[in-house]
This record gives C-alpha cells, sequence and structure tokens, in this order.
C-alpha cells in the first residue's frame, strides 16, 4: 500500500440515525480511513434530530421526508453553499454508496475539484423503482436515470456476483469489480452473561429454539413468505420463537399480519437494535438465523450471523447465499413457505448440527472491515492512478458533460449572488449604523 494519505468523500442516501447495510458500510469506511489511513468526510442528506459525534466530518445537505416511500430522506444535490464549501477540500477521491442524490452530489463536487469518482452498487435499485413508482412510463426513465448516474463513474463497483448481474440487467455496459463488504463484529460469540440478561428480559427458555431476523421491516425482505412458514410451523406442533428485530415502514402491517395468521404469539418484535454490541448478544442467543430475502445484494447481516457463529437459513440463487454451501456453513432452501418451514422443522430439532454450521460459517465467510477497508483503499490509490493516465470506465455523453457543467456554473452563480448579496448586506447595516451614530451625534452637539 502507498504511504500517501488519501482525503476520501464518501457519500450515501442513508446515515443515521437511519440505520441499514449501506449506512453501517459508510460508517466503517469513514472510520477506518479516518482512524488508520488517511482523512474521510461523509456527505449525506440532513435528518432531523442527527447528532453527527463521529472522529470524522459529516456534511449534511438539505433533503425532504420520504422515508415512508424510500426508507430514507430524499436529499437536495444541488446546495450551492455546501458544493463550494467542499470545494476547497482538495478530495482525492469521491467515492458515492448510492446512485440517487449522493451520485448527483458527488458529479457536481468532481466537477468542482476534477477528483475520480467511484460508485459502489449496494441494492437493486431496479426493485426499489418498481416497489415506489406506480407510472409504467416513470418507471423505465428512473432506470435510465440510475443507470446514467453509475455509467459516468470512472469505476464502478459491486459488492458481489449477483449484484453485478442486476447492474448488467437494468442496461449498464460499463465494466465493474466486486468489492465485498466486511463486518465489525469480532469472530465468536458475546459472553453467557449477556445472552442470559437478553433471554431473561424476554422470558426465553433455553430449551426453546430462537429464530432471528434482522434488518429493515419491508415486505420485499421476504416477510410474507417467512410469516407463511412460520404459520406452517407452528401447525405442525413445533414450539419455538421467532425474533425480529429492526424497523421499517411495513412494520404495523407485519406486526398485523402476524396476528392475521396467529403467529404473533411466538414472535418478538424488540424493534431497532442500533447498539453493535447489543445486537451481537441477538445473534448469539440465537440458534438459527432466518433470511428469506431475495432483494439484498450481500446481506451484510447475515455475515455479522457467521462472525457469531450463527448459521444462517438463505434462499437458493439469492446474493446472500452465494458464498455458503448448504449443510456445510448454512441452510439454503427454495423460496417457498413449504420448504422454508420443513428446514425450520427440521433446525428446531437438530440444534446440535445447526452449532456445527455456525462455526463453519464464521470460519468460511468472515471478513473484517478493516480488511474489506483496506482492499478498497488500496484500490483507491490504482484508481487516482488510472484517472491521471486518462484510464476511466466514464460514459459520460457529450451532452451529460454539457449539463453538468452547466449545473456547475449555475451552482456557482447563485452562490457569487448570494455572496454579493449577503454582502450587500452587511454594507447595508455597516452604512446603516454610521448614519445613525452621525445623527447621534450630531443631535447631541445641536442639544449642548
Amino acid at each position: 500500500m502507498s504511504d500517501k494519505k488519501l482525503n476520501v468523500c464518501l457519500l450515501n442516501d442513508s446515515f443515521p440515525p437511519l440505520i441499514d447495510g449501506v449506512a453501517v458500510t459508510v460508517i466503517n469506511y469513514a472510520r477506518i480511513i479516518q482512524n488508520e489511513l488517511g482523512k474521510a468526510t461523509v456527505v449525506t442528506p440532513s435528518y432531523p434530530g442527527a447528532e453527527d459525534n463521529y472522529d470524522f466530518p459529516v456534511v449534511r445537505y438539505s433533503s425532504l421526508s420520504t422515508e415512508k416511500q424510500l426508507g430514507y430522506r430524499a436529499g437536495y444535490p444541488f446546495s450551492a453553499s455546501k458544493l463550494e464549501a467542499m470545494k476547497n477540500e482538495q478530495f482525492d477521491i469521491i467515492h458515492s454508496h448510492c446512485p440517487f442524490s449522493s451520485t448527483v452530489f458527488a458529479r457536481n463536487l468532481k466537477e468542482k475539484n476534477g477528483s475520480p469518482l467511484i460508485m459502489t452498487y449496494h441494492t437493486k435499485f431496479d426493485e426499489d423503482i418498481k416497489r415506489i413508482v406506480e407510472s409504467p412510463l416513470l418507471e423505465p426513465q428512473l432506470t435510465r436515470f440510475v443507470v446514467q448516474n453509475i455509467s459516468v463513474c470512472d469505476e464502478v463497483w459491486t459488492v458481489s456476483r449477483g449484484a453485478g448481474e442486476n447492474l448488467r440487467s437494468i442496461g449498464y455496459e460499463g465494466d465493474y469489480i466486486i468489492m465485498q463488504n466486511g463486518v465489525d463484529f469480532p469472530k465468536g460469540k458475546a459472553s453467557d452473561e449477556d445472552v442470559d440478561a437478553l433471554r431473561s428480559t424476554y422470558e426465553l427458555s433455553a430449551d426453546i429454539p430462537l429464530f432471528l431476523f434482522v434488518g429493515r421491516l419491508f415486505w420485499y425482505k421476504g416477510f410474507h413468505v417467512l410469516l407463511d412458514s412460520l404459520k406452517i410451523l407452528k401447525e405442525s406442533g413445533t414450539d419455538f420463537r421467532m425474533m425480529i428485530v429492526g424497523d421499517g415502514g411495513d412494520a404495523d402491517a407485519i406486526k398485523a399480519e402476524a396476528e392475521r395468521i396467529g403467529v404473533m404469539d411466538k414472535c418478538i418484535f424488540p424493534g431497532a437494535v442500533n447498539d453493535r454490541a447489543e445486537l451481537r448478544v441477538y445473534y448469539t442467543a440465537a440458534d438459527l438465523f432466518v433470511f428469506p430475502s431475495e432483494y439484498d445484494t450481500n446481506g451484510i447481516v447475515v455475515r455479522e450471523a457467521a462472525a457469531c457463529e450463527l448459521p444462517s437459513l438463505l434462499i437458493k440463487g439469492s446474493c446472500a447465499a452465494e458464498d455458503f454451501t448448504h449443510y456445510k456453513d448454512a441452510i439454503i432452501v427454495e423460496n417457498n413457505a413449504e420448504a422454508i418451514s420443513k428446514e425450520l422443522i427440521y433446525a428446531a430439532s437438530h440444534i446440535d448440527d445447526l452449532a456445527k454450521l455456525g462455526e463453519n460459517a464464521m470460519n468460511d465467510v468472515y471478513l473484517s472491515w478493516e480488511d474489506a477497508v483496506k482492499r478498497a483503499y488500496e484500490r483507491y490509490q490504482i484508481v487516482i492512478d488510472n484517472y491521471r493516465r486518462g484510464i476511466t470506465q466514464c460514459r459520460e455523453t457529450k451532452t451529460q458533460e454539457i449539463l453538468y457543467s452547466s449545473v456547475s456554473s449555475i451552482t456557482n452563480s447563485i452562490q457569487k449572488v448570494r455572496s454579493i448579496a449577503a454582502l450587500a448586506k452587511r454594507k447595508t447595516i455597516k452604512t446603516s449604523k454610521t448614519l445613525t451614530s452621525t445623527i447621534s451625534a450630531g443631535l447631541s452637539r445641536k442639544d449642548k
């Protein structure tokens, strides 16, 4: 690795207090770069009540409340004042983790300071668009926007093979490399004392199998098939508890469905657990992590589970299942309630077998965030060198280049107008104060 300390700008649409896998990724990139490698700045939309007490600076720009629709806030990436202020930061590289507002802001920032731009494709954004947009005319337009935003980046990373295939399927034609995410948990389980305390809090008997889900509570995470499989499991006479940790826009609907089909008495909803040490206890207390999502491109939570020697039940063909082998370090199953419930019934009566799968998972797929970020940091050096030599994946058309140059010029003009207006206001205030003082002094002399 080069001895040069890089100044890195990291952007993402989600960031605490909203927690998801990509937000965790950005936090760990920033933390490790700032503390061990160079300098990191995170740029993200504003969020009411956010307290950014980090070892690295966080810059927030204005946003709209779209949590219900998107799961996070939509940023307004044309803030002239923010862009102008960051122009002087002299970033060596800009790294966006979302192809929407963050990459638009990143492109505007690149226009100002000339740094190479990397985009990591974490999520199947075409699925997001289908879920959010009801118009058959608008959907392909937004998908093209995403592809164009990604295509103008100087290098594109994906977090898994499946993410790369999805990116190709929506029209991206450039190259990409796979850069896996890491885990910020150490290898091994939390303490027995902490696990006993958690079981006591929720009145969980050690004799009853405990299944676990961690993540955002949206239907597209596979909750329909999960709840249906729990119904079959309960009807089989198997006793169990299903701990569903997290929050999200469909949380109330998911709870209502669990109540409707008669499995709410087997389910526990603790809400979101943001404390990492506490979350590690949940993983340790469980016997099997159940992750029926075909949406996720990597599934950081699956790797967090593996770090705690907790095996996962995963959907065959999903990105989360890529690096796992059925009955070696995971349970891999077809995506239907009957198949999932059959494996859950087996798991409930073979807890010792699950422990062996968990041990293998920890040894087979564990990757620390330190190792993951250091690998990315080494790649940063290559991207910078390639960019200086004119080697880039950027497929920006002349029209797009003119558009973003125009946007940059407009934001510059807005900032100049604001600066002139502010200066004029200060001069007016100063002149007004001087005039007032002069008049007051004249009146005083006249009185004398």
